[in-house]
């Protein structure tokens, strides 16, 4: 069963009715968001030995999560069932950072979690996202938390706030969508070149490590054209295969990666970025670019000149772009007040 049903059933079979009956009228959200698979829909049945299962976030008002949370959480200790559709609602070791569900004869460790909708963002996010936005605030979140953000399903919303936040993130407005669509050519075109001169220089190892490199960015890149957030790396490929109209791109990139002569793979990986380039061009974002190889200055390298795709969409530099565009160590990226702050740093003038 996929995660997403199972949550929805967890919410109409066994958490409604017991609010309805001890809380009857009590204004809420309920949803799954956040952190899991089954929020980008790529939970399979290896996701049920950890973290994966009958799981809730329940939005209430700060005044309410204060007068009922304690409450309600006993509540659902005490009375939820033991089941709902044939998986454990009890969760152990209780209070983990990991935990996986466990039968029990007893009181339900549960996973429904208690909150308010500006508690919520600031922990997920790093700010309150009721409020429009900021640059800052989008240049500072990782991708994927914007995926857990906007991902999952909202199976209830009496109030309204927490389908009108996800609403407002959505996408990016379209001055910061072409920022970090320039970022990410920006990445490019620092390593186009060096797939070629790296095998030229007889390091094969090295040339094959460059053109996966860049494989992970016109992956990047791909999604960013599709306005869709890029996941995190284990979810990268499952993300850009399930759209369609990256066929070709995916195509060029998997002949890429397999090709044991240094010539091809360059010449894939020009495929891959015409086919971007392209794109970008129909969105009409930018003034188009003509999207066709070419040498890299004197030296026999094909590339396609990223900067220039660049170039056209900000006309100066595209600076850092986002976070995770230059950051991408999970110590880093899973702290939005480290996040911020590396933000504010790298934009200081």
């Amino acid at each position: 069963m996929p995660g997403l049903r199972l949550c929805r059933a967890f919410y109409t079979e066994a958490v409604r009715p017991l609010l309805d009956e001890a809380y009857p009228g009590l204004p809420h959200a309920a949803a799954r968001i956040g952190p899991g698979s089954e929020v980008l829909g790529f939970d399979t049945p290896r996701s049920a030995d950890h973290d994966w299962g009958p799981r809730l976030e329940l939005f209430l008002s700060p005044e309410d999560v204060a007068r009922h949370g304690a409450g309600l959480s006993a509540l659902f200790t005490a009375r939820l069932p033991k089941q709902v559709g044939g998986w454990p609602t009890n969760f152990e070791p209780a209070g983990a950072r990991v935990r996986v569900m466990t039968p029990t004869t007893g009181p339900v460790a549960h996973r429904v979690q208690i909150t308010d909708v500006a508690a919520w963002s600031v922990r997920q996010l790093g700010f309150d996202a009721r409020d429009e936005p900021t640059t800052l605030d989008w240049l500072a979140t990782p991708t994927q938390r914007l995926a857990e953000t906007t991902g999952g399903e909202v199976y209830h919303d009496s109030v309204g706030e927490l389908t009108a936040l996800r609403r407002r993130l959505r996408w990016y407005p379209d001055d910061v969508w072409r920022r970090v669509l320039a970022a990410q050519w920006t990445r490019i075109s620092q390593e186009e070149a060096f797939v070629g001169r790296a095998a030229e220089a007889g390091d094969e190892l090295g040339s094959r490590i460059v053109a996966a490199r860049l494989a992970r960015d016109v992956m990047r890149l791909t999604l960013l054209l599709a306005r869709r957030f890029p996941p995190y790396g284990k979810w990268l490929g499952s993300a850009v295969a399930a759209l369609p109209e990256a066929a070709g791109i995916v195509a060029a990139l998997h002949h890429a990666l397999a090709a044991d002569d240094a010539r091809q793979r360059q010449a894939s990986l020009c495929d891959a970025y015409e086919a971007a380039g392209e794109w970008q061009n129909r969105l009409g974002i930018a003034e188009p670019v003509d999207a066709t190889r070419r040498p890299y200055f004197d030296r026999p390298f094909p590339v396609i000149g990223a900067g220039r795709f660049a170039a056209a969409l900000t006309g100066e530099p595209a600076g850092f772009g986002s976070v995770d565009q230059f950051a991408d160590s999970t110590d880093v990226l899973d702290h939005p007040e480290l996040t911020r702050r590396i933000m504010r740093g790298v934009s200081a003038p």
